[in-house]
């Protein structure tokens, strides 16, 4: 909520200069700070996929190693089969006995066939995926030690930037309560449409800091006059004369420094 105190058109205007000084210097802390954040947050993404895929391809690991188990037991199974019925064919009474016991016995063998076939398939694609895991391991190893140095060197910048950062947020509230609720209204709508974020700029060798368009001299005179608030027409900026502006960078400046 804006504070009721009605302030004059000079109090408004060095308010709204302090103001911007005060998010100009925000600004230029969260530019320190860059891509940082959004690229540790890339890198943790990578590194829990590539720990769910690493895990995935054990799981699967185990599972062809269950199933190499299972079918050197049916091969066993089989083998005992192939052993019983070859004692039946000893005892057997007729042709017709002993081919029958030949063909479960050829059953069989061609199980044994099947069964080793299928082993040396699953043997092959234990060595692909050990390859595999043998890659990823190293990818994930990689990316956590890139992790690990992006995340100290983002600790260190939020270690040395963080106390003033918060300091600012809670001065640059402290500014804004004290200005209308109209004209923060506009300051914001200006820093959101500009690409360095300065809505308030001081008048800087005849043209609005930032601009190349002269100012004319009469309205050079208005905004020196301080009697109302005057916005650049090329780019919608509050504009304030250069003295004002040096008054309150110094002024500022030693708050900052104080931080």
């Amino acid at each position: 909520m804006a504070n009721t105190k009605e302030l004059s058109v000079e109090e408004k205007l060095r308010a709204l200069y302090d103001l911007q000084l005060i998010d100009t210097r925000i600004d230029e802390i969260r530019n320190v700070r860059g891509e940082l954040p959004l690229e540790v947050e890339d890198l943790e993404d990578e590194v829990a996929g590539l720990t769910t895929r690493l895990e995935k391809l054990k799981a699967d690991l185990e599972t062809i190693n269950d199933q190499i188990r299972d079918k050197k037991s049916a091969i066993e199974e089989h083998q005992a089969a192939i052993k019983k019925y070859t004692e039946q064919q000893k005892n057997v009474r007729n042709n017709r006995e002993f081919n029958s016991l030949s063909k479960e016995i050829e059953f069989q063998e061609l199980e044994i066939q099947l069964a080793e076939k299928h082993i040396k398939e699953m043997k092959a694609s234990i060595e692909h995926k050990k390859e595999v895991i043998a890659q990823s391991e190293e990818k994930l190893e990689a990316k956590s030690t890139h992790l690990g140095h992006k995340k100290s060197e983002l600790d260190a910048i939020m270690a040395e930037t963080q106390k003033e950062e918060q300091f600012l947020i809670a001065k640059s509230e402290e500014f804004a309560s004290q200005i209308e609720d109209r004209l923060i209204a506009a300051y914001k709508r200006i820093r959101g449409s500009v690409r360095n974020g300065l809505a308030v700029v001081s008048i800087e060798r005849g043209a609005s800091a930032g601009s190349f368009f002269t100012i004319p001299p009469q309205t050079q005179m208005e905004i020196a006059s301080r009697k109302k608030i005057i916005t650049d027409e090329h780019s919608g900026r509050i504009l304030v004369d250069s003295s004002l502006a040096e008054e309150e960078r110094e002024k500022m400046e030693q708050m900052f420094a104080n931080i």
